[in-house]
């Protein structure tokens, strides 16, 4: 048999005609179920859905992480109680991802009916707050909404906890709903503070809240403290909101009437979170969504919005950071978008916290990241308990099956009834009860002060001493006004104007004396400093000649042996 043409005739055929002809025999439909795989596996890794690594643990879900200070009372006397956050949370399984969870939030929610009864507050610049109450017996009998309405009487002792939304969120958001229907169906008082210009309220004056903005809330807790001055009052809040809260419980420390609160999925670190939206394609999507948002609260309230900010800048925002340039820093008057952000995140207060604190943070939260939790300082303050799960989401935590409950709304409603219950909690009203308010003091003014010794040495001194010295020279100053009364009731004289400024001569006199006292030995020791700096000089000179030419240095040595017996280098090392 010749095999050479069948030879020939197998070269001359192109291997990628070979492949395309097997190709050609697999049927189409083996195509689309393989492209539908790979694209099942892109949405799985895009959407980080975490079904398989719940399925290969049985669905037990996920240990809550809790970081607290070990020596934390709250954590021994309060946190010990709490069951949930000793548990574990496993998330709906057809919403095993924090991006279909938030989703599931945003457009869906399944929020409980509920009707608050509303309240209007007045701020101090003409501002409009709308505050929304939702008692025990509305979530039982189903009372109509009543505008101006009281929730409750003057004496009542029902704790009240104050719900702060978050960004363009008010009291109708979902997990708003869910939060005030589980709180008051345990018989607790909640009132929802809606920020300005939300809650279907327009803006009645030139002030607009943000991030950082405090001072809204603390008239709100001052006010609902004088109206129900017998009812412990607590708070949550949610990711703007609790920025906010936190915020305002580092700048009152102790001075807060609030005896326990809750920070729920907080940014923690605006600027940090603002770098993080803008780096992926999936939080491009959410930082455009909150931009829309805003947007939309901006066309509410156009007509001010317009005369105090950027109104072209604000419509053709892109993006959140687009939009704080154009409306949020102005309205502020921040200097730039980035020193809004650095002044009004909460990470910054978060050691001068003086109540109990429970923050809750998902680590998969694709709004506000992980990277920005104050690991460090929460551990820090024994105030603060924070617990972290793996997955959750932004303000989501869906459960269940049906996912007809929250997660932290359990873990909130159950810290707030242990603390109510606690000796920990009793023991913070006594003292809230027997303080008085006092003024945040800056790190500035708190700088130790200095004290000169008598040989040079500059020591640092606690703030007493300044107290101490003032009163010294207080105390003088009344011994020689007693001095010179003695000596003018004994010459029976009349009192002049040189007896009236005896008293300031000497005390200036003291003062120069003692700033003589002062710079007689700082004076000392920059002349010993100058002459041991020649001496210095005279020795690196030495060392440089020796180590470059040894020959000349060994010569130098020997002329300056002859010249001066008693010369030895050592001891100018050991001056």
């Amino acid at each position: 048999m010749d095999w050479e043409p069948l030879a020939a005739a197998k070269a001359s055929i192109s291997p990628y005609d070979l492949l395309v002809q097997a190709l050609a025999l697999i049927p189409f439909s083996h195509y689309f179920f393989a492209a539908f795989f790979l694209f099942l596996m892109f949405l799985y890794s895009f959407l980080e859905i975490h079904f398989l690594h719940d399925l290969l643990t049985l669905f037990r879900g996920d240990p809550v992480t809790l970081t607290y200070n070990s020596c934390s009372e709250l954590a021994q006397s309060v946190v010990a109680n709490c069951k949930i956050l000793h548990g574990r949370y496993l998330a709906t399984p057809w919403l095993s991802s924090p991006h279909l969870q938030t989703a599931f939030l945003s457009f869906l929610g399944r929020a409980p009916p509920l009707t608050y009864r509303r309240h209007l507050f007045r701020a101090f610049d003409g501002g409009t707050i709308a505050l929304d109450w939702l008692t025990y017996t509305d979530v039982v009998g189903g009372t109509s909404c009543m505008l101006d309405s009281s929730a409750a009487s003057k004496g009542d002792k029902t704790p009240i906890v104050i719900v702060i939304p978050g960004l363009t969120s008010d009291s109708a958001a979902a997990y708003v709903k869910h939060l005030a229907f589980n709180l008051a169906s345990q018989g607790w008082n909640v009132v929802v503070s809606n920020h300005r210009g939300l809650g279907g309220v327009s803006l009645t004056s030139d002030c607009c809240y943000n991030a950082g903005w405090t001072e809204d809330l603390r008239k709100i807790i001052d006010h609902i403290r004088c109206e129900y001055p017998e009812a412990p009052l607590y708070a949550v809040g949610t990711s703007i909101g609790a920025n906010i809260l936190v915020k305002y419980l580092g700048e009152d420390g102790a001075n807060t009437p609030l005896v326990g609160a809750a920070a729920i999925c907080s940014p923690w670190d605006l600027l940090i979170c603002d770098r993080f939206i803008n780096r992926r394609p999936m939080q491009k999507l959410y930082d455009r969504a909150l931009t829309v948002g805003l947007q939309g609260y901006a066309q509410l309230h156009q007509s001010i919005l317009s005369r105090l900010a950027n109104w072209e800048g604000i419509e053709k925002s892109s993006s959140l950071r687009d939009f704080d340039n154009h409306a949020t820093r102005v309205l502020g008057k921040f200097e730039t978008v980035d020193t809004y952000y650095r002044r009004s995140s909460s990470t910054n207060y978060v050691e001068n916290v003086s109540v109990p604190l429970l923050c809750v943070s998902a680590l998969d939260d694709p709004v506000c990241t992980s990277e920005a939790i104050p690991w460090d300082e929460c551990r820090l303050n024994e105030n603060i308990i924070l617990a972290t799960t793996p997955h959750g989401g932004h303000l989501a935590f869906y459960e269940g099956i049906t996912a007809s409950s929250i997660w932290w709304v359990r873990v909130v409603n159950e810290f707030f009834g242990v603390l109510r219950t606690s000796p920990h909690i009793k023991g913070r009203k006594k003292m809230q009860g027997s303080t008085m308010p006092k003024p945040l003091q800056t790190s500035i003014d708190q700088a130790p002060y200095l004290n000169v010794m008598e040989d040079g040495m500059v020591t640092a001194m606690s703030n007493e001493q300044t107290d101490a010295f003032v009163e010294d020279i207080s105390n003088e100053h009344t011994t020689h006004s007693k001095k010179d009364e003695g000596a003018i009731s004994d010459k029976g004289t009349s009192i002049d104007l040189t007896d009236k400024l005896n008293p300031e001569k000497q005390i200036k006199r003291q003062v120069e004396q003692n700033v003589k006292d002062l710079i007689v030995p700082v004076q000392g020791r920059i002349d010993k400093l100058s002459r041991r700096s020649r001496q210095s000089i005279w020795l690196l000179v030495y060392i440089a000649i020796i180590t470059t030419w040894p020959f000349v240095g060994s010569v130098l040595l020997s002329v300056l042996k002859r010249r001066f017996k008693t010369f030895k280098p050592g001891t100018l090392f050991r001056k």
